[in-house]
């Protein structure tokens, strides 16, 4: 016989709430490790921009995976165990990187590319079921707290990289992510419930035959990949522009992923004067522009303000793709889009591993980043070509 007197759902939420956010702060700083990272990584296995590249392959390819399996798990364990899986994952791919040759160090990030495809989708998913009544202001939170964890992670490289310490870095993310694995594991959440009882809208297969299906994805595969190269090749880039023996170069992914969350920060004022396509297309010329004049620095000082206008340019792209995928599709956008997600994951996957392999085929890394300029300026043709397409029938 149950004893246990309920306790009511405002009560238990604040402390789940708090390690949820706790979770996606790490969360940020693994998924946006590699770019300040791959310089010093590169140079400790010596790999080549094509090799490098398979890092970031490793990361999102795994991803994928973790994302693939994540429902499964939450419709048979719960959220917040799932929450745990993906922390352990995470715990363990960090500790290993620390000190693992090439070949153990591209297992690593496999190991927490998949800790990071379970717990992204989960934690989103969690905190919607915790504040039904605010969910969408509670999600842009959650997800402002993961980009405290993409602008800080640059900041304390650089504070590592001067004594050649980075290790501290990830063997300091396992103790964390750690103890946020076990302090989920040891609290009740009034939302954690298994499986799903609400009834989906039967899929109407013709939906794969619609001219939106490819379009929709090619913006999602592209903006992800366009989005993981700036971010993930940008120190590597201003190392090399920054040959001194300060570390300064770190720090250049901090300002692209700090303007990117200034931009989704001050996206829903924008929205109020203008419409959802034409901030995405202005977004995209900025974005061209900041990616043309990366291409031309000679200057870290350049370098940085190019990063901060990409940045800026992309932020607003990424939540209007998703709004497009309910406006195009209606009831339907719930069987359209997790192959959304996977072409979004691919991209992350394929784009990235692309620019490095260019720069070791021409041997400059101004090359490779023509692919993300290019990236831009694809995702713009298709916005200014679709901007007066509206919801299905």
């Amino acid at each position: 016989m149950n004893t246990e007197i309920p306790t009511p759902a405002s009560v238990r939420t604040p402390s789940g709430t708090m390690l949820v956010h706790a979770a996606f702060v790490l969360t940020g700083v693994m998924t946006t490790l590699l770019g300040p990272m791959l310089p010093i990584l590169s140079a400790r296995w010596t790999l080549s921009d094509s090799q490098a590249g398979y890092l970031f392959t490793a990361q999102f390819a795994t991803s994928i995976l973790g994302v693939a399996i994540s429902s499964l798990m939450v419709h048979r364990y719960g959220y917040r165990l799932t929450l745990v899986f993906g922390l352990w994952f995470m715990a363990v791919g960090a500790g290993v990187l620390a000190r693992a040759s090439w070949i153990v160090g591209l297992v690593s990030v496999c190991v927490y590319g998949f800790g990071l495809g379970l717990t992204i989708p989960t934690a989103n998913l969690l905190i919607a079921k915790l504040h039904p009544d605010r969910r969408a202001a509670a999600l842009n939170l959650l997800n402002f707290s993961w980009g405290i964890g993409a602008v800080g992670c640059p900041f304390v490289v650089a504070a590592l990289q001067g004594s050649q310490r980075t290790s501290l870095l990830l063997f300091g993310m396992t103790v964390c992510l750690g103890f946020v694995a076990i302090s989920l594991g040891c609290i009740r959440m009034p939302a954690d419930t298994k499986g799903n009882s609400k009834k989906e809208v039967p899929l109407d297969k013709k939906i794969w035959t619609n001219r939106f299906v490819p379009i929709l994805g090619a913006l999602f595969f592209i903006y992800v990949g366009t989005e993981s190269s700036i971010g993930g090749w940008v120190a590597s880039y201003a190392r090399r522009i920054d040959t001194g023996s300060g570390t300064f170069w770190a720090l250049t992914p901090s300002f692209f992923w700090g303007a990117l969350l200034l931009g989704r920060a001050l996206a829903p004022a924008l929205l109020r004067r203008v419409g959802e396509t034409t901030l995405a297309s202005a977004g995209l010329v900025l974005a061209s522009l900041g990616v043309l004049v990366l291409l031309i620095a000679n200057s870290l000082a350049v370098v940085v303000v190019a990063a901060s206008v990409a940045g800026l340019g992309l932020a607003s792209v990424f939540p209007i793709n998703i709004a497009m995928l309910s406006q195009w599709f209606g009831e339907m956008a719930s069987h359209v889009g997790p192959m959304m997600f996977a072409l979004s994951s691919l991209g992350g996957a394929t784009v990235p591993w692309l620019v490095g392999a260019l720069s070791s085929r021409f041997g400059s890394l101004r090359v490779g980043l023509t692919v993300p300029l290019l990236g831009s300026v694809v995702m713009l043709f298709l916005y200014l070509k679709n901007r007066h397409s509206h919801r299905l029938t």
